[in-house]
């Protein structure tokens, strides 16, 4: 039988040339076998339920629970290739029984007033920046980036992630790549967010040429997802927002806002690039917060006083 380092090499490639998984997926998948090679190490009966039983505990306990689930989803995963393979016998996992009981975590969105304060002080930003300035063309991404956040809702990896000829503004229409290298198309429809896109397209285009990606960074290069962190927060500095934002928050925000609109979850499903409609599903506890907060303070039952009461 292989070493527990010879089949996770196997499998790596397996994930790389046959899956096709993206490098983040990828470095993931890795990360957290390698995690389970050297817990072994002490242990080299790997394939034992009891060994599995010891590893699954120590990772609730260091780990946050949606981390520590992603780690044994990927050694579920593993542990089920080298049996379709025939490298073991059986999964270890067929004899282990456990669910774990978890909280919901309901996605933070962003309060529609505070997104319009953040985007007109970007707008602000740039009509005090003189022509023909760096800042000004820096300023004019900047805003690029946080309208398509919005309009959008992709996530930033994948904003980040769009090549030149994926933002058809002509046709007001972008290809996206999400997970698992599945394609989207996102439509354009707001003339704001349209027209600051022509305007960073025309300042960026030899750029955009030349790199070969949409968004392009101060030395040419694509622009990072940190980089677009940096971003949010120097904005949302400028407008005093004691709110911590990030830009996966504009993503639930769009989600949330349209739920709100009464829009059709499956519509916010495909804009958003969910698999699973359980995944969307979840925004519809945030719009019953916000259905309990109206009721709660706007209900007319609660102008009507009963004697005596």
């Amino acid at each position: 039988m292989l070493s527990l380092s010879e089949s996770i090499k196997i499998y790596f490639e397996h994930c790389k040339y046959m899956k096709g998984l993206s490098e983040k997926t990828l470095t993931a998948y890795l990360t957290d076998l390698t995690q389970f090679e050297k817990w072994c190490k002490s242990n080299t009966d790997w394939l034992t339920k009891q060994v599995l039983e010891d590893y699954i505990k120590l990772l609730y306990k260091n780990f946050k629970p949606r981390s520590a689930k992603r780690k044994i989803a990927c050694l579920k995963a593993f542990f089920h290739y080298l049996e379709i393979e025939e490298m073991i016998q059986a999964s270890p996992f067929h004899k282990i029984k456990y669910k774990r009981r978890e909280a919901l975590i309901l996605p933070k969105s962003i309060p529609i007033n505070t997104l319009s304060n953040l985007l007109n002080k970007a707008y602000e930003t740039l009509e005090k920046t003189p022509p023909n300035n760096c800042q000004r063309k820096n300023a004019i991404r900047d805003i690029a980036v946080m309208e398509l956040l919005f309009a959008s809702g992709v996530r930033v990896g994948e904003l980040c992630s769009l090549q030149k000829e994926d933002v058809d503004v002509k046709n007001k229409i972008m290809k996206v790549r999400g997970k698992g290298s599945k394609e989207r198309y996102i439509q354009i429809t707001n003339k704001s967010v349209l027209s600051i896109l022509r305007d960073y397209q025309k300042l960026f285009n030899t750029e955009i040429n030349t790199c070969g990606f949409y968004f392009i960074n101060n030395r040419g290069n694509r622009l990072s997802e940190q980089s677009v962190r940096f971003m949010v927060n120097k904005y949302a500095r400028l407008c005093s927002i004691e709110m911590h934002i990030t830009p996966h928050m504009f993503r639930h925000t769009v989600a949330t806002l349209l739920l709100e609109e009464d829009v059709d979850i499956r519509y916010i499903q495909e804009l958003l690039g969910h698999s699973s409609i359980t995944t969307t599903q979840i925004y519809t506890h945030i719009s019953l917060s916000a259905q309990k907060k109206i009721l709660t303070q706007k209900h007319p039952r609660n102008k009507i006083h009963i004697a005596n009461k």
